[in-house]
């Protein structure tokens, strides 16, 4: 199926089918500059996802008549960092990459992130196509053009807005995964059910287990369903200019605040982040009124029930309330000061809450901390 994101004369779509991998040549190759050395298409991966999918992407090339010039990074989120970007632009340049060429990102959310970034930069602009390879990437992070590095102060804080001029998803190289990154991608598909759609948690609820035991029809539908929300909210608010794409942050600004204490690391997956988050943000709605207890109940129990580590306990973090309160505040929609977060009525019902009391949220994280 097509999933379009409507942004005029950026628009562009989403391909979603099982083994379009394989067939990716046919769809890559009308973007591709003739040269006169020969049709060559950069792909950027890493260590771990170039041996199990580049050589099904270097086939489909071929067969369009397209060579596929292989950039390969270290795994992992270490690579989006300041000397990441660097070393892969400059393996861009010296590959001859031009402002009108498109560069391919193949893998993961930190590939998708960083390559997006490179090509927002580079010779001030140059085309790029998303194949995200893990179901975070998929659902979240290669759609809506959110290009970014993480720097010490926290994480995506150097970035562009570039969007994509086309992404492909062959949910069949989510077999490849190993079940904790299936889990830390599940959560977000769980975000479009919380932040607006009531009914697609409940779907969620229903079909969660086969989606994690690899039910193929499952996960292509929880894609879809996550794809449409995603791009709805990008049309309506591209660049987070009004309060409408910042929804898609629920979870986020507590989530991260644990990234960093734990380094940006394995340690806690993005994804085990924005669940942990997820259960903090209904919690403080609930502490604080906003919500109903039950509401709050029912998204911990089921993220619990599918192993996320919702706890800081749990996770054997110790970082005091005011340190993690220090995170939240490195957020970037932090404005004169005053702590944003995406905040919930209820399951389907989230909201931008402004300038949220800083003290509040430090004492709510204490009780958090202690439980």
């Amino acid at each position: 199926m097509i999933v379009d994101v409507e942004l005029g004369a950026r628009r562009y779509p989403i391909h979603i089918e099982a083994g379009l991998l394989g067939r990716a040549g046919a769809l890559l190759a009308p973007l591709v500059r003739p040269r006169p050395d020969g049709n060559r298409l950069v792909v950027v991966s890493d260590t771990h996802v170039a041996p199990l999918h580049l050589p099904a992407l270097t086939a489909a090339l071929a067969e369009s008549g397209v060579e596929a010039v292989p950039v390969i990074l270290p795994a992992g989120e270490a690579s989006k960092s300041w000397a990441g970007l660097e070393q892969l632009c400059e393996a861009l340049l010296a590959h001859g990459v031009e402002r009108r060429d498109v560069v391919v990102a193949l893998g993961g959310g930190v590939i998708g992130d960083l390559t997006g970034f490179a090509t927002s930069v580079l010779r001030r602009g140059c085309g790029f196509v998303q194949i995200p390879t893990t179901l975070l990437a998929q659902v979240d992070s290669s759609v809506g053009g959110k290009t970014a590095i993480n720097a010490a102060a926290g994480k995506n804080l150097i970035g562009s807005f570039h969007q994509p001029a086309m992404v492909l998803i062959d949910p069949t190289v989510l077999a490849t995964l190993p079940p904790r990154e299936l889990a830390a991608g599940y959560a977000e598909v769980v975000k479009y059910g919380l932040l607006g759609d009531a009914n697609f948690f409940s779907w969620c609820e229903a079909h969660a287990a086969r989606l994690l035991a690899g039910d193929a029809m499952v996960q292509a539908e929880a894609i879809a369903a996550s794809c449409r929300a995603k791009a709805a909210i990008v049309a309506a608010d591209e660049r987070e200019t009004g309060d409408v794409r910042a929804l898609l942050n629920l979870g986020h600004t507590f989530g991260h605040a644990f990234e960093a204490e734990a380094g940006f690391s394995d340690r806690l997956l993005h994804g085990e982040g924005v669940a942990l988050g997820m259960a903090l943000a209904f919690d403080f709605s609930a502490r604080t009124g906003l919500c109903s207890p039950d509401d709050a109940a029912r998204v911990r129990a089921h993220l619990a029930a599918h192993g996320y580590p919702l706890s800081p306990r749990a996770l054997g973090l110790d970082a005091p309330p005011e340190r993690l309160l220090a995170h939240m505040m490195q957020d970037k929609k932090v404005e004169a000061g005053r702590l944003t977060l995406i905040l919930v009525r209820g399951i389907g019902q989230a909201f931008v809450a402004h300038d949220v009391d800083k003290a509040e949220v430090q004492a709510f994280l204490a009780h958090a901390l202690a439980a």
